[in-house]
């Protein structure tokens, strides 16, 4: 791998692993009956640690099509074999699982996935259809940080709302709705800090510093508001939130210096399968689950039990599916 692409790898790595997490810790941390334990708070940090996982696919995405370079049809194709794929799987395990018929699962499948994760799929092709019209160029890093704290924290929509003597203050009122419009600017973010550039090593420590206060300040701000709503509250859980916000573009920072030279084979695997691994690893969470194949009473040994798993038996389905899928069209 050159270095360009051994950090994008490695990254892809990270962020699927991170991804199983937060659905292997999810099920103990909206528990609010537990919340004042030990393992929901580990849980709690461990889902906010993971926070960053999605919003770092969008920026990952952006940093490989909104350059030189843009999705193909072949991508297109790609996405929507994957959502026809796994959601075929979803309403066949919802189906044997539950006995649901075929039409209350399907009937709305254009509007909404069929599966809880299976969102990310809607949501990508909005990144590939926008990518043959968008190439971002260099900037200077002021120019970013300024462009994030007023988009991304002062003027975000999920910020609390600050008030002084009936003055609003914050957050700024720059009329940005939806979810979207931060999918999109994350996938601007992604190209415009791949290319950035910088050379400092202090910059690499500084980014992994900010992405740990802003996972800890997730985590510490769920519990709080938990606490205060006397019920598990994910208001700083949200993917476009501030802090996660913050914390995935650190992320991408620190990635971009810290991982360029590890060259791991289990990383390589991963980042090789990691689609295959986001279709299956939830379906295998919730069997195990269901099947009362886990450990509801040793929460974090349920957390560790349900993450192997997912990111394993994910794995080993993705392996044995490329058998069969030679193009790689949904492994």
């Amino acid at each position: 791998m050159s270095q360009k692409i051994a950090w994008i790898d490695n990254l892809r790595a990270l962020a699927c692993m991170m991804v199983v997490m937060i659905h292997a810790s999810t099920f103990q941390v909206v528990n609010f009956a537990t919340i004042n334990s030990l393992s929901w708070q580990l849980a709690d940090v461990l889902n906010a640690f993971s926070r960053a996982a999605v919003p770092v696919f969008f920026m990952i995405s952006g940093y490989l099509f909104w350059g030189e370079k843009s999705a193909r049809p072949r991508h297109f194709l790609r996405i929507a074999l994957c959502w026809f794929f796994y959601s075929a799987l979803a309403v066949f395990y919802l189906y044997v699982s539950t006995k649901m018929g075929f039409w209350p699962l399907l009937k709305n499948i254009l509007q909404k996935p069929v599966f809880y994760h299976l969102w990310f799929f809607y949501a990508i092709g909005v990144i590939y259809l926008l990518s043959p019209f968008i190439a971002i160029k260099k900037v200077s890093a002021p120019l970013l940080v300024i462009v994030a704290i007023l988009l991304g924290v002062l003027a975000n929509p999920q910020l609390p709302a600050l008030n002084w003597q009936g003055f609003h203050l914050l957050p700024l009122n720059l009329y940005i709705t939806g979810d979207a419009f931060y999918y999109l600017l994350y996938a601007l973010f992604g190209r415009a800090l791949g290319i950035l550039d910088y050379d400092k090593p202090w910059l690499g420590w500084a980014a992994a510093t900010t992405f740990v206060a802003s996972s800890l300040l997730i985590a510490i701000g769920t519990e709080l508001q938990s606490q205060h709503n006397q019920n598990f509250a994910s208001t700083y859980y949200f993917y476009c939130s501030p802090l996660v916000f913050i914390a995935a573009l650190s992320l991408f920072l620190w990635a971009r210096q810290a991982l360029a030279r590890l060259d791991w084979p289990p990383l390589r695997l991963i980042s090789r399968h990691s689609l295959a691994i986001y279709g299956f690893h939830a379906l295998i969470i919730i069997a195990l689950r269901s099947g009362h194949l886990d450990f509801p009473r040793s929460p974090l040994l349920n957390i560790a039990w349900l993450f192997i798993c997912g990111l394993l038996g994910g794995l080993l389905l993705a392996l044995l599916l490329s058998r069969v899928d030679g193009k790689r069209w949904v492994s």
